[in-house]
């Protein structure tokens, strides 16, 4: 395909982005913990002081979820994230093992490509500055066409603070002229050290198809199963706030309720006076029509959307104040759309005989879509919790708590983070949720304990025949080095 010059002038700009962030990295990775400290906490106190106005601009621009919300997650980015990095040593001699004689340093990766989500466009841009800039990484960003404005200022908030205090010019950057080269251009760039995607399907294999190392993260499909035991008021009043949360945007956020027969009606009674809706047949068919586009993927005109929004799409009355749309559902597929993953105020509702179906069911969910990330019960049996998480494909298990709160560590003890890593079952390279951890490689010193003659078994020790393999090969190293 020939380029038009609009690409050839971006694919240009990525070029002069990636050169200006390579010698700012260089810069940078010379720079002491206390200095690189400092950066970090005018980029988390810039993000904070900044929070609500960026998230009113991203809730305007992209038309997904609440500004309300949204100043929330850019307030965790700034800090609860801050928190759990400021006291971590991320330069130098970062641990010491004086029993085996080994030494850790932190090594920075170089430049880390930044894809932003159009649903989270402003927090992300905060979180993956303070976790590149705290590794002595310099970053590029990538925005969604769709939040380039939000995006764009949100770096400019973060950029200046950090060159305030002394970060090198160019250590932070933006893609402006957006084209799918110029994307390209980013993530396949040799000097480009790693792919840091949170995003669509799509955008994530991308990201690890490109050649250059990548962290990505894929879709999540969050079942939240209340079992018998399970404190039902208080189960329902987390799930609906969790989706309820920007509107669903969050990739850890409830798709699917799934409870026992026994307890079905009181958990119905108790979502219905909570302010879920549950559609009846017609009201089924018409929201499942505008749920997902004909390939399969999600609507965008329903991400994020409220209730009344959706209802509206799709031709349905529902009554003043329902905060959450519920459809019942027996069938996980892809003929079957509320089985899906559903960015908005939209969940299925499954019933099962008992907790044992209620796991199957789980597990056939998330096979369906979201294996790898994430699973909510609510539950105060402690054995059952214990069957959840030996058996589900997933990286995080919550146990009653929000799903978009807690998979994200805001009301949990997980990783603070907006990138949650999906392991291999779910085509993803880690299953943290991640943190700078992940953007630094360790250089490990390790100092002798043993010559090789102390690896000789004592004459006298009696032997098996693979340990007298061993010796015999040992042996025969031994007499080859004499010569």
């Amino acid at each position: 395909m020939e380029l038009t010059d609009r690409d050839l002038l971006s694919i240009q700009a990525v070029r002069n982005l990636v050169r200006q962030a390579k010698v700012a990295q260089k810069t940078l990775a010379t720079f002491s913990q206390e200095q690189i400290d400092a950066i970090v906490d005018a980029v988390a106190k810039a993000g904070w002081d900044n929070a609500q106005r960026l998230g009113k601009m991203a809730q305007e621009e992209t038309g997904f979820g609440r500004a309300e919300d949204k100043t929330i997650k850019n307030q965790f980015a700034s800090k609860a994230v801050h928190d759990y990095i400021r006291d971590r040593k991320t330069v130098g001699i970062i641990r010491e093992d004086p029993k085996n004689k080994i030494w850790e340093i932190a090594v920075p990766m170089g430049i880390i490509a930044a894809l932003i989500p159009s649903t989270n466009p402003t927090s992300t841009v905060i979180f993956k500055t303070l976790i590149a800039l705290k590794t002595g990484n310099a970053i590029i960003f990538s925005p969604h066409p769709s939040a380039l404005q939000c995006t764009l200022e949100a770096v400019r908030v973060v950029r200046e603070a950090a060159e305030q205090a002394g970060c090198p010019a160019g250590a932070v950057g933006c893609m402006e002229l957006l084209t799918m080269e110029s994307t390209q251009e980013l993530m396949r760039h040799p000097d480009v050290a790693l792919i840091l995607a949170t995003g669509g399907h799509a955008m994530v294999k991308a990201a690890y198809s490109s050649g250059n190392p990548a962290i990505g993260v894929g879709p999540g499909n969050a079942p939240a199963f209340i079992e018998r035991s399970a404190d039902i008021p208080l189960a329902v009043k987390r799930i609906l706030d969790s989706k309820t949360f920007d509107n669903g945007t969050i990739c850890a956020s409830e798709q699917s309720i799934v409870t026992e027969e026994c307890i079905r009606d009181q958990v119905i009674a108790e979502l219905t006076r909570q302010g879920a809706y549950f559609l009846d047949e017609e009201a089924k068919q018409k929201v499942g029509a505008i749920l997902m586009r004909e390939n399969g993927t999600m609507n965008p005109k329903v991400v994020g959307r409220s209730p009344q929004v959706i209802a509206q799409l799709a031709g349905i009355e529902i009554p003043p104040g329902t905060r959450v749309l519920v459809a019942h559902e027996t069938k996980v597929g892809p003929k079957y759309p509320f089985s899906k993953e559903k960015l908005c105020p939209v969940l299925a509702f499954y019933t099962e005989p008992d907790w044992v179906a209620a796991c199957e069911r789980c597990i056939e969910i998330l096979h369906h879509e979201g294996a790898g990330h994430t699973l909510i019960i609510h539950s105060n049996n402690e054995e059952i919790i214990r069957e959840f998480a030996l058996k589900k494909p997933v990286s995080r298990l919550l146990v009653n708590t929000p799903g978009a709160l807690g998979g994200i560590g805001a009301t949990t003890g997980l990783i603070p983070s907006l990138t949650l890593g999906c392991g291999a079952v779910g085509g993803s390279s880690s299953s943290d949720n991640i943190g700078p951890e992940h953007l630094i490689n360790i250089r490990r010193v390790g100092y002798g304990l043993r010559e090789l003659e102390d690896l000789k078994p004592a004459s006298n020790a009696p032997v098996d025949e693979q340990e007298a393999l061993v010796q015999a090969v040992l042996k025969a190293v031994l007499e080859k080095l004499k010569v």
